[in-house]
């Protein structure tokens, strides 16, 4: 049993067939069947059945398979280190960042890798590649190994059949934000948002729901004039005074300083919380911890 047996294995799970492996591996079939037979006899279990016109993993595939991501991550971890030690230029750090997630949260729970960037003049730091998307497109991406790890507000969901390990970086109040001319409509909070004009974040955001609830349990009827997947939309929407909306306590401060507006209350009702979605179960990847410790540390140390 070796890696490139491992490898072929993983390309068989995740493709879910032996020709769409070989297809992308540029081998033949006859040439990854071989391999994936090698690999059983060494284990001496199966680790497919047929499904339809494909495979499926086994169960013990299943278990191989979490074993196998992170014999991938251990290795990826191995080549880092060793680069770094030897001099090697700045090492890739690869994000994707779900399109639920506030711009400035993003940025603030990455900076610190950009932060130790920017202070080290030696050769060996890290280089921040971003891809912004929707949830299940990044996670398909990590489950190829494309990417170290995905940013987003809300923990892996269970209908998606992706491995992947929930970190928690923190939570936070939601606070609501008007223009000043608007603000000065809203003496008492939460009473004031009673038929008034509100912007909210689309449905793929996990806030949406809590917050509709929490309007219920209030026994408030705001006029809900907009809905936007893109948060910095609905910011910019609420800047120019369509509407009071929604946005992270945390944040308070950069959404006040960058849109011009005005906190005009805030819930520890409707909380909001963040996640470092990665491959492995125990972090390894050094950009990975550097973020993750940080945001729980300081960002969301309170």
């Amino acid at each position: 049993m070796n890696l490139k047996h491992l490898h072929y294995f993983w390309s068989v799970a995740r493709t879910g067939s032996v020709a769409a492996a070989a297809e992308r591996l540029s081998l033949t079939p006859q040439t990854v069947s071989a391999q994936i037979k090698l690999l059983e006899d060494a284990l001496g279990t199966p680790l497919f059945q047929p499904a339809g016109r494909g495979l499926q993993l086994t169960e013990a595939g299943r278990l191989a398979l979490g074993y196998v991501d992170e014999i991938f991550a251990l290795s990826d971890a191995l080549k880092t280190n060793l680069s770094r030690q030897q001099g090697a230029p700045s090492v890739p750090f690869r994000v994707g960042i779900s399109d639920a997630v506030p711009k400035n949260i993003a940025y603030r729970i990455l900076a610190p890798v950009t932060a130790q960037g920017a202070t080290r003049q030696q050769s060996g730091s890290v280089r921040l590649i971003c891809h912004e998307g929707k949830l299940d497109q990044l996670l398909a991406e990590l489950a190829l190994h494309r990417l170290d790890m995905v940013v987003a507000d809300r923990p892996l969901p269970s209908d998606v059949r992706v491995r992947g390990f929930n970190h928690k970086l923190g939570e936070s109040d939601v606070a609501f934000f008007a223009t000043p001319s608007l603000a000065k409509l809203c003496k008492k909070f939460p009473a004031c948002l009673e038929q008034i004009a509100l912007l909210m974040p689309g449905e793929d955001s996990s806030m949406r729901s809590r917050l509709e609830q929490w309007l219920e349990t209030q026994r408030l009827a705001p006029r809900v004039v907009g809905e936007f997947d893109d948060g910095a939309l609905m910011k910019a929407f609420g800047q120019a005074g369509c509407g009071i909306f929604p946005a992270a306590a945390v944040n308070s401060h950069e959404v006040e300083t960058q849109y011009g507006v005005k906190e005009i209350g805030r819930t520890s009702a409707v909380r909001e919380a963040f996640y470092a979605i990665t491959g492995e179960r125990r972090i390894t990847h050094p950009a990975v911890l550097m973020v993750t410790e940080a945001a729980r540390e300081s960002l969301f140390s309170n």
